[in-house]
Formats: C-alpha cells, sequence, structure tokens
C-alpha cells in the first residue's frame, strides 16, 4: 500500500470535494464550508511537500501510466493547493460581506484544484485533457456564482467559449500526435520524435503547435488572451484569485513536462526553427499587450487582469530556456519559484482589494482606494507589499522569481537575450501601474461614494493576507531554501 502514498494529496483533495458537497446539504452557516475547504487543500498542500522533501516517488504502474509522482509533480500540487486554500479563506469573508454565501463555491473550489493537480501531474495527453475540463469546468461555475449579475454571466458565457477553443485546439493537437507518433504518453512520443525519419515529421510539429495554443488560452498568453481581462473583472473576487494562481500553475506545469519530456529533441527544441521561437514570440507579445493594456486600465481588477497577461509573459521567458540541456534544470526551477511566488503576491494584491471594500459596493477602480493608506493603514499594508513582489521589488518573493526565469534565459545562450532585454523593460512599465496603487493609498483624497468607511473585518480575509505575506517575505529575504527544493524537483525531471 505504501506505493499510493504518492497520490495521497490528490486522493485528500478528490474526497475532500465530495465531503463538502455532503456537508453543505446539512449545515446552515456556510462559512464554515470556507474553513472545511481551505483545512482539506492547506492538509494536501502540506503532504505534498512532505513528499517532495522525502524525495518519495514510489507509484503503481496504472497510476505511473498517467501521472507523474516525482518531486516536481508534488511541488506544483503544493502550490496549487496553497493558492486554493488561500482562495477558499478569501471567499469565507467575501461571499459573507456581499450576501453570496453559498455553500456550492467551496465544493466547486476543491474540486476544480483536483483537476488542477491532475492536469500538473500528467504525463499522458488523455490525462491532460481530464483534468483541463475537470478543472475548467469548476472555473467557468464560479464565474458565473453572482447569478443576479450581467455582467458575471457575460464574463462566464465568454470564458466558457476561452475555454471550448482552448480544449477543441488541444485535442485536435493532441489526435494528430497520436496519429504521427502512435503515442499518446510523453516519453513515447518523445522516443518517436527522437527518430524523425520514422514518423510523418509535419503532422507532428503541427500537433505540438496546436498543443502550444491550447496551452497559451489557459495561461492568458496574447494574442490568445482573448476576454480574460472581462472574466476576470465579471467574477466574484475569490474566484478571480483562483483563476490567476492555480489556473496558471497547472498550466505552466504540464507545458513544461510536455516540451522537456516529448519535444526535447534538437529538431522540436531548435531555438530558431522549433517551439523556443514560437514561445518567445508569446512572451514577447504577453509581455507588450499586458503591460501596455494595464497601462490605460481604470479599474483596478482589470489591471491586474492584464498584468497576469504579462506575468504569464515572464514566466515564458523561463519556459523558452528549456531547449537548452546545461540550462534546462536551472529553467525549471526557476519557473516552478516564480509560480510560487506569483501565487502569494496575487493572493496579497487580490485579498486586499477584497479587504478595503463594503457590502454592497466593492473597491475595483483607483477611486475606490484612494486614501486608504491614511484612513485605514492595515488594511493598505497588505497591498503595498503585493504589489511590490508583483512588481518585482527586492527583497520581495517577487524579484528572485524574476531573477531566477531571466538568469535561466541568459544562461540558455545568446539567442534569448533579446527576449530578457523586452522583459526587462517589460517589468519597468510594470513598475508604473503598481507604484500608481501605492500612491493613491496615501496621496490622494477619497472620493465621497468611495467604498471606505469601514474595511471588510474578516477573520478569513485576514488569515489568507497574513500567511501571504509571511510567504512573501520569506522567499525573498531567504529564498535559498525554497531554491533547494524547486531545484531538486527540477532534477526529478531533467
Amino acid at each position: 500500500m505504501t506505493e499510493y502514498y504518492s497520490i495521497l494529496p490528490l486522493l485528500l483533495v478528490g474526497v475532500g470535494g465530495l465531503a463538502l458537497m455532503l456537508v453543505d446539504a446539512f449545515t446552515e452557516e456556510k462559512a464554515e464550508l470556507a474553513t472545511l475547504a481551505a483545512t482539506v487543500l492547506a492538509a494536501a498542500g502540506v503532504m505534498a511537500l512532505g513528499l517532495a522533501h522525502a524525495n518519495y516517488t514510489a507509484a503503481p504502474p496504472q497510476v505511473s501510466a498517467y501521472l507523474a509522482t516525482d518531486v516536481l509533480a508534488h511541488m506544483f500540487s503544493a502550490t496549487i493547493c496553497i493558492g486554493g486554500a488561500l482562495s477558499a479563506l478569501l471567499a469565507g469573508g467575501y461571499l459573507r460581506e456581499h450576501n453570496l454565501e453559498r455553500g456550492e463555491f467551496y465544493a466547486i473550489l476543491v474540486l476544480s484544484a483536483f483537476g488542477a493537480m491532475v492536469l500538473a501531474n500528467a504525463n499522458d495527453l488523455l490525462a491532460v485533457f481530464l483534468g483541463l475540463e475537470t478543472m475548467s469546468l469548476g472555473v467557468y461555475c464560479m464565474v458565473a456564482f453572482r447569478r443576479g449579475s450581467p455582467r458575471a454571466s457575460e464574463a462566464a458565457i465568454k470564458y466558457f467559449l476561452l475555454g471550448s477553443f482552448a480544449a477543441a485546439i488541444f485535442l485536435f493537437g493532441a489526435a494528430l500526435l497520436y496519429g504521427a507518433t502512435g503515442h499518446t504518453e510523453f516519453r513515447g512520443i518523445g522516443e518517436a520524435m527522437a527518430q524523425p525519419g520514422d514518423i510523418p515529421l509535419a503532422l507532428a510539429i503541427l500537433g505540438l503547435a496546436m498543443l502550444i495554443i491550447g496551452f497559451a488560452f489557459k495561461v492568458s498568453a496574447a494574442p490568445f488572451h482573448m476576454w480574460t481581462p472581462d472574466a476576470y473583472e465579471g467574477a466574484v473576487t475569490p474566484a478571480t484569485t483562483f483563476m490567476s494562481v492555480a489556473v496558471k500553475a497547472s498550466a505552466f506545469a504540464v507545458l513544461v513536462r510536455v516540451l522537456v519530456v516529448g519535444f526535447g529533441d534538437e529538431l522540436s527544441a531548435s531555438p530558431s526553427s522549433g517551439w523556443p521561437a514560437a514561445l518567445s514570440g508569446l512572451a514577447i507579445a504577453s509581455i507588450v499587450v499586458g503591460n501596455v493594456a494595464a497601462v490605460r486600465q481604470t479599474s483596478v481588477k482589470r489591471m491586474l487582469a492584464y498584468s497576469s497577461i504579462a506575468h504569464a509573459g515572464y514566466i515564458l521567458v523561463g519556459v523558452a530556456a528549456l531547449f537548452a540541456p546545461d540550462a534546462r534544470e536551472q529553467a525549471v526551477s526557476g519557473v516552478l519559484y516564480y509560480l510560487a511566488a506569483y501565487t502569494v503576491s496575487n493572493v496579497l494584491a487580490f485579498g486586499a482589494l477584497i479587504a478595503v471594500g463594503s457590502t454592497g459596493k466593492e473597491a475595483v477602480s483607483y477611486e475606490d482606494l484612494a486614501g486608504v493608506g491614511r484612513r485605514h493603514p492595515v488594511a493598505a499594508l497588505p497591498f503595498i507589499l503585493g504589489v511590490l513582489s508583483l512588481m518585482g521589488f527586492p527583497p520581495t518573493a517577487g524579484f528572485f522569481g524574476k531573477w531566477y526565469v531571466f538568469t535561466a534565459a541568459l544562461a540558455a545562450g545568446d539567442e534569448l537575450v533579446p527576449l530578457v532585454i523586452v522583459a526587462a523593460l517589460g517589468s519597468l512599465v510594470g513598475a508604473y501601474y503598481y507604484l500608481r496603487v501605492i500612491v493613491l493609498l496615501f496621496m490622494k483624497e477619497p472620493q465621497p461614494d468611495a467604498p471606505l468607511a469601514v474595511p471588510m473585518r474578516s477573520g478569513y480575509v485576514a488569515s489568507a493576507l497574513a500567511v501571504s505575506a509571511l510567504f512573501v517575505l520569506m522567499m525573498g529575504i531567504m529564498p535559498s531554501r525554497y531554491v533547494d527544493l524547486a531545484i531538486a524537483a527540477a532534477r526529478s525531471l531533467v
């Protein structure tokens, strides 16, 4: 039975989601479900970290055929679970404050996190699709959770269409790859690609291109970001938080595994004509579109949505560096560290946005934040720390996330130097709209109708903010402890 220990985090989240549905039917105090959901996800995250620390990778053949159980899989599972647990805590305060307290939200969130874990750990195209759809269906429901809001309904429809396109394109690419290589598992595809003379290469390349496009939709990389800002804005803020961290982390996790295991051969990974060139183009487009559009926003929520597109571009800088064998370990560890840092930083930003709102009116525009720093400094401090980390200001987790990703790209070779320059310039542009938030918090008087008289007093939101702030500071002040874990995870794949 010990060989099943490696999938215990996944089983705990799956069973926990089903248990939440049962508990919801027999409890009237729905806020208690936030505690239960956060506990389930946090326990699974701690369990995954323990398995990673112990380097426990044993798994029965029927599991290992479809799901990876290496240290990298455990670390990505931990990242997804921590992001999901913090989102559940934010929901515990937000839903009650805005009279949206319904128990199904927590079951949907946990089951969606289950799908994200399956997606992140998949080593077979069939498992990828099952995880992708399980995660996505839950996210669609969370986006539409505010039933009486036309904006939420519009956002859900747009995100559903976006996800449907992504799934269709991914499935078409997977079918082409199976037709070309005769395999759906990543390792079998990699072995077939290593002998290009034995397969219809054009078919395989087209299949890979469609896979990349499908994943680009999920990570909100330009030009496939489309309606992502609308979905972020229309969804309830805890759902937006979950979308921005768990969905992105799981999609990048499987993309890294697909490229390293399935398409790490010299032809596919050619920096001039293979997937590194395509990913570099996606990275540049995402950085430019995300940052330029974020500067023009009047809604803080939309600004954070566009900044997530820019962050997808920064992470793609590290993914593009996977082509170089000498830099592959550094690139995988850099991407993992960046995603962990981005998760806690984004929870801080969205959580602080929740905290400074009030019943009946959310704080979504820049004007809503005016004067908060002087009138309610405790509510403003998490916001400051979150945007500084997203900006990459030292010594925060976000600074070292960018540092490790950019240095991995530079170590990969001269081909990615222009990409790193674009990313660095994009970070400077990002500093403008992030610092604008801090300026408004302290240097502008609030509007008469701004929802800032009494910031939300919720133990759930305060707990999520405190945990996120602790991680942001610890990963920034003592990064080596977390980098060592990321490097060990990278070695298990490379």
